[in-house]
């Protein structure tokens, strides 16, 4: 149930001309199959800031073998940007997203790469055809960078179909991805670079189980940055006999609420930061301590309750009621503009859809999702052959597709839970840094939740102070959104930065 909700939820253009100006051909034959493990490796440039990046891209596959017999079980694909005639101490940082099932694309063409796809400035889909422009927001400036499609995402692929539910779970990607970070290292002669991984979505949770998983190859990272974090599934997973969820997404619907101007009067005057505290500790304070008590409570204390969950919601009391105060997103997505006769979105609750059917009580797809689908799609699949030079008759599984059986948690009745082994990493490495980005939109993974779980990592507090949050006005791929794509490549470059210092 858990794998299929991260599945189809998180995932998570101009034609570019031969010979374009920033690149050097290089012919290749085209690759019908994944067996060729010579890279394709090409010199670009790109103008940020008014300075030149001169780069190379090597985009191919690493072969991913059992360690005792020696035979390869699968090939991760992937793409590395390195800044040529770079000055020694150069980072490297490996990049991959969420899903289970998503392709690195959305960070590689979103905020990170030296190009990104064109979406309008809010981040709602432009009209077709889309279009890849360069970015003056990427992260080469401060990073080399390596972008890893897992086993069944992208153009990876086990070796043998018997052989993909190895790497379908928890333990098995992080072994996997853990692997091709030791082997990338070795084969590129970077074990002396600052490291640091950038996870986004699912990502977040593969990252946070990663520190410790490459701490004990003798790996130790920089920093960590935690794109839209879920690393503690309790708090995500709407489940009888588990309150978090809907005590945790409470603010995240406060925000949506005030953005599509559903609060009351009053509320909608105050700036969103200063609504949200309010809410905050509305669930800290009155809906942790109701719901709790539960059918205890007197008529008087849920008379209470409910009068201030419509005012934070813009839910009515009787919607609220009906659902015994625990309303999960999908109906809350239904619900809030139902008036209207129109939806919001998931991974983006700014965004508005249409449904068929007005009258039901959950929605039929996540407008959100929509948005960016197609643009991104086109986008990669157009760069990888134009620009990259690398061409294949594989799919390129962007979210889903590749996932050909269900999500290992391997956690028994319980909850999967990255954030203990990210508390060892962080008591072994005490220099590693992390950042957590949040998108106050963001449905998916509710910054709420994200706070909670740092929350009762019981660090330490000299270790505590190695984390930072920062905090967009978009929702889970906040770079989508022009403002906030600026603000986290100015956050992410003073946090390199800082990482940097020890």
């Amino acid at each position: 149930m858990i794998a299929s909700i991260f599945l189809s939820a998180f995932f998570l253009l101009f034609q570019v001309p031969n010979g374009s100006a920033g690149q050097t051909a290089v012919t290749r034959p085209v690759q019908t199959a994944q067996t060729d493990e010579t890279p394709m490796v090409q010199k670009h440039s790109v103008t940020v800031g008014g300075k030149t990046l001169n780069y190379t891209t090597t985009t191919g596959y690493m072969p991913i073998k059992n360690s005792f017999s020696g035979e390869t079980e699968a090939r991760i694909f992937f793409i590395a940007y390195t800044l040529d005639n770079s000055p020694a101490g150069r980072p490297l940082m490996f990049s991959f997203n969420g899903g289970p099932g998503s392709a690195s694309v959305w960070l590689h063409l979103g905020a990170l790469g030296p190009k990104r796809v064109k979406m309008n400035d809010d981040g709602t889909m432009p009209p077709p055809p889309y279009q890849l422009v360069d970015n003056d927001q990427t992260w080469l400036t401060e990073t080399d960078m390596v972008f890893i499609d897992p086993v069944g995402t992208g153009y990876s692929r086990a070796a043998k179909p018997e052989l993909a539910s190895k790497f379908f779970g928890l333990q098995g990607d992080l072994d996997s991805v853990a692997e091709f970070i030791r082997m990338y290292l070795g084969r590129y002669e970077r074990w002396h670079s600052p490291l640091f991984l950038v996870g986004e979505s699912y990502g977040t949770t593969r990252a946070s189980g990663l520190s410790d998983t490459l701490f004990n190859k003798g790996i130790a990272l920089n920093g960590i940055c935690l794109i839209s974090t879920v690393m503690n599934f309790q708090t995500l997973l709407f489940a009888d006999g588990n309150n978090l969820p809907y005590q945790l997404i409470f603010p995240s619907y406060t925000a949506t609420a005030w953005y599509h101007k559903k609060l009351p009067s009053d509320l909608q005057k105050k700036s969103l930061r200063e609504v949200l505290k309010e809410s905050e500790n509305f669930v800290t304070n009155e809906l942790t301590v109701g719901m709790t008590k539960g059918d205890r409570m007197s008529e008087s204390e849920r008379q209470n309750l409910l009068e201030k969950f419509s005012r934070y919601t813009g839910l009515s009391k009787t919607f609220i009621s009906n659902n015994k105060f625990k309303v999960e997103l999908g109906r809350f997505n239904k619900e809030l503009l139902r008036d209207q006769q129109k939806t919001t979105g998931r991974l983006d609750s700014r965004f508005t859809g249409i449904d068929k059917d007005v009258a039901n009580d959950s929605t039929e797809n996540d407008p959100s999702m929509s948005a960016i689908r197609p643009p991104y799609t086109a986008g990669f699949n157009d760069y990888v052959r134009k620009e990259l030079g690398f061409r294949t008759d594989l799919e390129y599984y962007i979210l889903g597709g590749g996932i050909t059986s269900p999500w290992n948690f391997g956690q028994g009745n319980s909850f999967a839970n990255t954030s203990v082994p990210l508390q060892a990493a962080m008591q072994k490495n005490p220099f590693m840094k992390i950042f957590v980005g949040q998108g106050f939109y963001d449905m998916a993974t509710p910054y709420f939740a994200a706070e909670y779980t740092f929350a009762n990592m019981n660090l330490d507090s000299e270790l505590r102070k190695n984390i930072t949050f920062e905090y967009y006005e978009a929702g889970h791929m906040m770079y989508i959104e022009k403002n906030s794509l600026k603000k986290l490549k100015d956050d992410v470059t003073k946090f390199i930065g800082n990482s940097l210092k020890n």
